[in-house]
């Protein structure tokens, strides 16, 4: 187990797993859930945040909805890997809004991108405007998701 994470008690843990589960609860719930005060929860919710296990709060949003319902995954092989390369590659992917989430990885890629757009016919459009025009973009593979089993998981704690 990571030194860190045993630092936690049990009310810190059940804290974390019900504000992941809905970042929205008051104080006042969150008490009555652990068995704490108001004023005991909201110490140890302060202080959840200042130690950064808690790093945010955020509204997680339905992606049809607002005009990205599908979501993809892109492997991307860079012509040669270099230190100069890598920070160009991550300058950019970070400005690209369609981008989710960018790792980069070890095996037979350099990077895996998680991007979300709006549908398939314009797969096209965003890969030869964003993931093509990359820095040392040399070849990509990509995996179109056609169901989620298992979105935005919560983290075991």
């Amino acid at each position: 187990m990571n030194p860190e994470a045993s630092d936690l008690d049990a009310v810190d843990r059940n804290l974390l797993r019900l504000l992941q589960e809905d970042g929205r609860r008051t104080t006042l719930d969150l008490a009555a859930r652990v068995g704490l005060s108001p004023t005991g929860t909201s110490l140890r919710v302060r202080r959840l945040f200042r130690e950064g296990y808690i790093t945010a709060v955020r509204a997680v949003l339905n992606p049809a909805k607002i005009g990205r319902g599908t979501l993809v995954f892109i492997e991307v092989r860079l012509d040669h890997t270099a230190p100069h390369i890598f920070e160009r590659f991550a300058e950019a992917v970070i400005k690209a809004p369609e981008v989710l989430e960018c790792h980069m990885v070890v095996g037979g890629f350099d990077y895996l991108v998680k991007a979300r757009i709006s549908e398939m016919a314009a797969y096209q459009d965003f890969l030869t405007r964003v993931i093509l025009p990359l820095p040392g973009v040399k070849e990509t593979h990509t995996y179109a998701s056609i169901g989620d089993v298992k979105p935005d998981a919560l983290l075991p704690v």
